[in-house]
């Protein structure tokens, strides 16, 4: 049976906010599909998402659009298609969503990591594409052609070098902060080069949108499976929108009030609530070539684990 309020909370929110069909796909797909072997066909695809929104027309376009990209790639088998994440979406959907569900900071020493793009070496398309790559990374601009980032990741980075074309055109420091870790001045460096306030606000405004449904659905005697596949793609779409706009700086750098953590216990208790009935839904309505889905891959399991491994005081 459904609950009223979850009906009418999925509704008011589907009714604000206006959903790119494109984005909500890749989310579904790296959320939800990627973990059972990431090959759904495509009127199944259309089933699932319909209560969301879009329709057979917007997801058939949608999807096409996504191939084109490189995010999926098409099979044919009779006369139903079924669409696969591509090796290059896989990458992409691992690159961000390790962001998502495993809390990425760890202790600080005082690490950075600056790379120098200045100099003439650079086409400005090169410079563009870096920068925009890294500052999508995280990292911050602290100089005209320097961006840095404390214990930035060392293979993303190379791999941004990489596919940009700028690892031998680039010089990449490694450093460390001398003095307190928490200084003044190293407050100002970070208000200065990233817009903490924006993702604060955004980031309280995910609490307030979600907190009063994570109450409603812990205090829920059953939950419907297409409602909790509504209200978990929801989640993840609002927090994945969010959390990839956030640096990821370690704690010593963030104001004492920030509500990063305070979203993440939100979304990972949410998510932990939702979890089994929303897989009960993606098993009865997703078919692939060979019938159902298959079994949830074993990754899924620790998903949120930093967030749900204690009890949440983010909903009391």
């Amino acid at each position: 049976m459904k609950s009223r309020f979850i009906s009418q909370w999925l509704n008011a929110f589907l009714a604000d906010h206006k959903l790119r069909a494109n984005s909500l796909i890749i989310t579904i797909y790296g959320d939800a599909i990627a973990p059972h072997g990431g090959t759904v066909g495509i009127g199944s695809l259309i089933t699932l998402i319909e209560p969301l929104g879009p329709n057979a027309r917007l997801v058939r376009t949608s999807v096409f659009r996504l191939t084109r990209e490189k995010w999926l790639v098409s099979e044919r088998i009779g006369r139903k298609s079924y669409y696969s994440l591509t090796a290059t979406g896989r990458r992409r959907f691992e690159h961000a969503y390790r962001r998502i569900y495993d809390d990425p900071r760890r202790q600080w020493d005082g690490d950075w990591q600056v790379v120098f793009a200045g100099g003439g070496i650079l086409s400005a398309a090169q410079r563009d594409m870096l920068r925009r790559e890294l500052l999508w990374e995280g990292f911050g601009v602290i100089a005209p052609g320097v961006l840095a980032h404390p214990y930035a990741n060392h293979d993303a980075v190379l791999e941004i070098l990489q596919s940009t074309g700028t690892h031998d055109k680039v010089v990449v420091i490694e450093g460390r902060s001398l003095g307190a870790l928490a200084s003044r001045p190293l407050q100002e460096l970070v208000r200065e080069c990233w817009n903490l306030d924006t993702i604060a606000a955004d980031y309280k405004r995910f609490i307030d949108c979600f907190r009063p449904l994570a109450r409603a659905v812990k205090a829920a005697r059953e939950l419907d499976p297409e409602q909790a596949f509504c209200v978990r793609s929801l989640l993840i779409h609002e927090f994945r929108r969010v959390q990839l706009r956030d640096p990821q700086l370690p704690r010593q750098l963030l104001p004492a009030d920030w509500p990063g953590e305070s979203a993440r216990q939100v979304c990972g208790e949410l998510y932990t609530l939702v979890g089994p009935k929303s897989e009960q839904h993606l098993t009865n309505v997703l078919e692939t070539a060979d019938g159902r889905l298959p079994e949830v891959a074993e990754y899924f399991q620790r998903r949120f684990n930093d967030a749900t491994a204690s009890r949440i005081e983010a909903l009391a």
